[in-house]
């Protein structure tokens, strides 16, 4: 690994700022010990990490409500259609129709909880707030990360499903790996500004209002969850707008604009929470595998 990344960067004459991977050894050590850098955890390998341990219990117990439901409202009908059927049995088979169906509502509720804690994780690691677009450090992330973490065992807890105390572990102990990517990020950024000996006035406009709006565009363009995404054209909107009155940009010369927001857009891909590019690919060999064996 490290002499085919050492050539590649030799040859560009360029350095390794961190390194996002999942936590294979060989990639941590890569990180560590041969490029000399951080080894970021993968978000996407967190998630799914939550997501494999806990999504088919749920699914579990919603798909079984589902069939006792339509067992309840099958044995209702056949009663209904008996002329000599008991009112008692009839209200009794209502009943029992009316606590599955409640259990479905149930099930249906904490799948969504669930899939919304899972979306809250994502959008938690940004260099701003996806809310409100506020600038935050990685130790913010980090406690905003272990406050969803643990709303997710508060969940399974509260709902009587498995408590799988070993993927809770793993994911607690890369938290902190994760959120370092942030001031990493933020790190690289002021390097920049304060080469370019920058004001504090226009440093507060590059940070507070052109970086996020090149970021915002950025993230709108690689996300597909319809949630996060609406939720970033929200903000980019916002930003937008406060981009287009600030002094500083009406200031500018429409070439010199264009520079700095090239400068901030480079910036903005750099932030690279997942290896999403090579993670694609895997997963698509591994579905293919998956069905081959079951051909």
């Amino acid at each position: 690994w490290f002499d085919r990344a050492n050539e590649r960067l030799t040859t560009f004459g360029t350095e390794v700022l961190y390194l996002v991977s999942d936590r294979a050894k060989a990639l941590i050590k890569l990180a560590h010990t041969g490029l000399r850098c951080p080894s970021i955890p993968d978000v996407f390998h967190l998630g799914h990490d939550l997501a494999k341990s806990y999504a088919l219990a749920i699914c579990g117990r919603l798909r079984q409500a589902k069939r006792e439901l339509e067992q309840a409202k099958q044995g209702l009908e056949k009663l209904q259609k008996n002329i000599q059927t008991d009112s008692a049995q009839v209200a009794q088979a209502q009943a029992r129709v009316a606590a599955w169906a409640t259990s479905v509502h149930h099930w249906q509720e904490v799948g969504r909880a669930w899939r919304q804690h899972l979306s809250n994780v994502s959008g938690i690691l940004h260099p701003w707030q996806l809310v409100d677009s506020i600038r935050q450090t990685s130790r913010e992330v980090e406690e905003q990360l272990r406050a969803e973490l643990k709303a997710i065992e508060t969940l399974l807890e509260t709902n009587g499903l498995p408590r799988k105390q070993a993927t809770l572990d793993k994911v607690q102990k890369q938290l902190a790996g994760i959120s370092a990517l942030v001031d990493l990020w933020w790190q690289t950024v002021r390097q920049d500004l304060t080469q370019l000996a920058m004001t504090p006035r226009w440093t507060q406009w590059a940070e507070d209002v052109l970086l996020p709006l090149m970021y915002w565009q950025e993230q709108l363009r690689r996300t597909r969850h319809p949630v996060q995404k609406a939720q970033m054209a929200l903000v980019l909107q916002a930003v937008e707008e406060v981009f287009e009155r600030h002094p500083c940009t009406r200031q500018l010369k429409p070439e010199v604009l264009a520079g700095w927001k090239a400068w901030a857009a480079e910036h903005a891909k750099a932030f690279q929470r997942a290896s999403s590019a090579v993670e694609g690919r895997n997963g698509y060999l591994s579905q293919m595998q998956h069905n081959h064996r079951g051909l």
